[in-house]
């Protein structure tokens, strides 16, 4: 792709992330769960606005795991565990800017089958 076309989408997903970042915001007890898909990897955390923490945080690359839906399922899997253990499970979901199918749906849908609250 051109130097045109690459900075074009760049400048799409920017406005579609600031559209979705204004209207959502984490908190200690429901924190914000952003997600970042590089082209090789997927890494997500839990984050509280109001105190600006990280609460949890998992990394796919860490765990040896590619950025497909198969990987997602399991990293999500894992995620949700992290999540258990500190006493979370009611989230809000911030797709940072990607379209909600593929991997980030796949992402989204493991985490509610394993007892994640969106």
């Amino acid at each position: 792709m051109t130097n045109k076309i690459l900075a074009r989408k760049k400048k799409l997903r920017n406005k579609r992330k600031l559209r979705i970042r204004s209207s959502i915001f984490g908190t200690a007890i429901k924190p914000r769960v952003t997600i970042f898909r590089s082209n090789r990897y997927l890494y997500a955390q839990a984050i509280d606005d109001q105190n600006h923490n990280t609460l949890a945080c998992v990394d796919g690359k860490k765990m040896q795991l590619g950025n497909n839906k198969e990987n997602a399922k399991v990293i999500a899997k894992s995620f949700a565990e992290i999540l258990k253990a500190k006493n979370i499970n009611t989230i809000v979901f911030d797709r940072n800017g990607y379209l909600y199918h593929g991997v980030v749906a796949a992402f989204a849908d493991s985490l509610r089958e394993n007892g994640i609250t969106l």
